[in-house]
């Protein structure tokens, strides 16, 4: 798998533990500021501003705080936080260990997804060169006021346990299902307390963020979607793999850099994401148009999009917790309905109803999994109807 990092970009010269010595010498608040003023938003998928969440966990009166960093890289086509687990540990800890320092806590959590177990013995070697270093424990830094340290869980394999308050369930013991919200996190998480929960990406940038300033990092990307964003680009192109590359950019811009300018469409943040065709493909990968939390596959001119339909909503059926009658029951319909139109026996009436049914599963589903499950449909039906039509349909 290729890596195309910007050298010029945010991975670029750093300096091991610039931000964290950096951060010890300003104040909770001043950390926090330096975050906010970056505007750099939850690399994830959400775009939760990142500084927003930092200070309402500081701003909550509690004797123990968490910083959870979300590893469960579930969505189908993303790769990106795999590299950095590997080749940027250190900076990622670091990130963790900052959070800490920001918003008052003692304990961080390593969220890891389940298949990426073989990372586990460099992840805890990591952590365990980081404590002999006084960079994690007691007095970090010679920091007397700030004692924190990092242990490592492993996931279940589930995917909904990519939603925040699933994977706090999860770290729980309990079966992976998304709390109702409010309260948020921020203020009853990981065991009834403060907790931010972060992605892998967030963190590590924000280890940087904090190291070379918030104006240095408003450089790249657009006024409302700062930074470079690390893309998993997978299908049918010619160089796939990872890319850093700004938030802005064109789907254009980018297919050009991958070699795959005859795709019919790409799909932007995986199966819970959008189909953007040939027609928007000067469309821009930012928060503010088409968000993504890095996955983009790209389909060529003969690919089969009702088959990626059917791909796609074959996996929220396996991957839905079932907690909720609109996903629990819309996403199997969904499935169903696919299935007819694959083999001509669905008329057009049938496909309004299943389409105006994904509406109602984006509108009261209780957590992101049923809320987005039906985007891929929904999009692909919008932009290929003549092609996916073209079949024999039963004449109502």
């Amino acid at each position: 798998m290729a890596i195309n990092l910007n050298p010029n970009g945010l991975y670029a010269n750093i300096t091991p533990e610039e931000g964290l010595k950096k951060a010890l010498t300003l104040s909770r608040v001043e950390v926090i500021k330096i975050i906010s003023d970056s505007a750099i938003k939850g690399r994830g998928g959400a775009g939760f501003p990142t500084g927003t969440k930092w200070n309402l966990a500081a701003s909550a009166k509690s004797e123990k705080k968490y910083v959870i960093c979300n590893a469960d890289e579930g969505e189908p086509g993303t790769f990106k936080d795999k590299v950095l687990l590997s080749e940027f540990s250190d900076l990622l800890f670091e990130g963790m260990t900052i959070a800490g320092y920001a918003i008052g806590a003692q304990n961080g959590i390593l969220y890891l997804r389940a298949e990426y177990q073989y990372l586990l013995p460099h992840l805890l070697s990591v952590l365990e060169k980081r404590r002999s270093s006084g960079l994690l424990g007691k007095s970090i830094l010679g920091k007397t006021d700030f004692d924190y340290d990092i242990e490592i869980r492993l996931g279940s394999g589930a995917y909904v346990c990519g939603e925040e308050t699933a994977l706090i369930e999860s770290l729980e013991g309990q079966r992976g299902e998304p709390r109702n919200r409010p309260p948020f996190p921020v203020n009853t998480g990981f065991m009834g307390y403060p907790t931010v929960v972060n992605n892998v990406e967030t963190l590590v940038l924000s280890a940087r963020i904090i190291a070379k300033g918030a104006e240095w990092f408003k450089k790249f990307g657009t006024d409302k979607s700062t930074g470079t964003k690390l893309f998993s680009v997978s299908g049918d192109c010619k160089k796939p793999g990872v890319y850093e590359l700004p938030l802005g950019i064109t789907v254009n811009k980018l297919l050009e850099i991958v070699e795959g300018q005859d795709a019919k469409a790409v799909q932007i943040g995986g199966a819970s994401g959008t189909c953007v065709p040939r027609k928007d493909f000067e469309r821009k990968i930012a928060y503010e148009d088409v968000p993504t939390g890095g996955s983009v596959i790209v389909f060529g001119p003969e690919r089969d999009m009702l088959e990626v339909a059917h791909n796609f909503m074959d996996f929220f059926v396996e991957e839905s917790c079932g907690q909720c009658t609109p996903c629990r029951f819309g996403t199997v319909e969904l499935l169903k309905g696919i299935e007819k139109l694959k083999q001509g026996k669905l008329n057009p009436s049938m496909l309004k109803e299943l389409i105006s049914l994904g509406k109602t599963m984006q509108l009261a589903s209780k957590c992101g999994l049923g809320q987005s499950a039906p985007n891929a449909f929904i999009s692909i039906i919008d932009n290929f109807e003549e092609e996916i039509l073209g079949r024999e349909i039963e004449k109502e």
